[in-house]
């Protein structure tokens, strides 16, 4: 048994969790303030473009969490479970299927865009340039999604066998990477051509480029845990199996909840672009929340993982609970904070006081609920380590249900508009927090 492996299963877990999570967060605290960036430059092209991601933001953020989420958190559970159980020879095998439905989920994907993405954006109110702009971003960040779907899965690999400081080191290098190329390819700046909606695909797609190569080097060549090596090559029925007992069910999360943003941003939609680029800068400035989600539960699904293949369950729960207060007084504080001085920063992403007012709007009464964000997100991923989704996937599949009903009441019913589709997302969000507690207070993992 490794070093890593048998800190997790014998270290004090407070620190230990601090010490794994530490590097991640710093980085995808830093990789938010970069797509905040992002959105900033895109905002110097004008209200129409502003617009025009946020109707390709469902998309992205599909891909992004099926990659990075779903399927990584499959991979990290089921290698950091072969570890805990001492089996490295099938962990170097889970690499190469997870290598492999990364490859399928890429496919899959700009298939059905290509097939239905028209429709769909024609769907959420997209048209004349703002549906030719959607249409053009989301064509080239599909059509590059690969890199994207290999990232995700490769980093999840190295998380599985407890390396967190090279992802997140990684993390800071493409981060760096991509602040250049969108500066310069959506504006123009360092000599590069101004290509403005399509400049920021292509950033993405280079840096995940980028990021995908450097993790294959360093999976081939320089990890001592596990290797990426052609005679572990195979396909085993029982190894994609084991990945998807946890990727389909988490899967079915992003999927709900990017058919919740479809909802939403169809029903916002009706107020017209002010409202649309709003909705889309307070969504986009929620990123500074989820790198310290993401970063504690990325560090949770390893160390849950390792002590599920051990048979250490007790110790599991602790983790849980420890890293779930953790995220929420967390994400509580960035919350308040952005729901207290939404004068001192939303100003840097538009000139447009309607714009204004609706993103005002927005963190005003989402912000104060972001606690219960950190509690069931950092869950979530635990719960991929413990491979027990029940519990998180029907607190998910309820939370997008709570929150497109009452949104559909608000507008039609109640006739209170935004602010009625912004209070039913934050009451789903506190039913979504409260109720991954209770599961896990319950034994959701033991019964498991």
């Amino acid at each position: 048994m490794d070093k890593r492996t048998e800190e997790f299963l014998n270290d004090p877990i407070f620190p230990l969790l601090v010490k794994m999570s530490a590097p991640n967060t710093v980085a995808f605290f830093i990789q938010s303030i970069v797509v905040l960036a992002e959105v900033w430059l895109i905002s110097m092209l004008g209200t129409i473009s502003l617009a025009a991601v946020t109707l390709a933001y469902p998309a992205v953020m599909l891909t992004q969490q099926m990659a990075w989420g779903s399927l990584g958190g499959a991979v990290t559970s089921s290698i950091s479970r072969s570890m805990g159980a001492g089996d490295k020879p099938r962990a170097e095998r889970l690499l190469w299927h997870s290598i492999f439905l990364a490859c399928g989920g890429a496919f899959i994907f700009i298939v059905i865009f290509f097939l239905f993405g028209e429709q769909l954006l024609m769907l959420l109110g997209g048209k004349g340039a703002l549906l030719e702009k959607s249409l053009t971003y989301s064509m080239i960040f599909l059509s590059g999604g690969i890199v994207v779907w290999l990232s995700g899965t490769l980093t999840a690999a190295l998380r599985g066998i407890g390396d967190m400081r090279f992802p997140a080191m990684l993390t800071l290098a493409s981060a760096a990477l991509q602040t250049i190329l969108s500066a310069g390819l959506i504006l123009g700046l360092f000599g590069f051509p101004r290509l403005e909606l399509v400049g920021a695909a292509l950033s993405i797609v280079i840096t995940g480029l980028f990021t995908a190569l450097v993790l294959i080097i360093k999976l081939s060549c320089f990890t001592n845990s596990i290797q990426l090596k052609f005679s572990r090559i195979t396909l085993e029925k029982e190894l994609f199996k084991d990945i998807f007992s946890v990727a389909l069910p988490a899967s079915l999360s992003p999927i709900f909840t990017v058919g919740t943003i479809l909802i939403l941003t169809g029903l916002i939609g009706q107020f017209g672009s002010s409202a649309l680029a709003g909705y889309g800068i307070g969504s986009r400035v929620e990123f500074l929340m989820i790198p310290i989600v993401f970063g504690i539960g990325t560090a949770m699904t390893a160390m849950v993982g390792t002590n599920i293949g051990a048979k250490n369950i007790t110790r599991a729960e602790k983790i849980g609970f420890t890293g779930a207060i953790s995220a929420g007084l967390l994400s509580a504080v960035i919350g308040v904070t952005l729901a207290l001085t939404p004068n001192l920063w939303i100003n840097f992403f538009t000139s447009d006081q309607s714009t204004f007012l609706v993103t005002k709007q927005y963190i005003e009464i989402l912000g104060f609920f972001y606690i219960f964000q950190g509690f069931g997100l950092s869950l979530f991923f635990a719960s991929q380590g413990a491979d027990a989704m029940k519990w998180p996937i029907i607190a998910t599949i309820l939370r997008c249900v709570i929150t497109a009903i009452g949104a559909f009441l608000a507008v039609y019913y109640f006739s209170s508009g935004l602010a009625g589709i912004f209070y039913s997302s934050a009451i789903a969000m506190a039913f979504f927090g409260i109720m991954m507690m209770v599961s896990l207070k319950m034994g959701a993992w033991r019964k498991k």
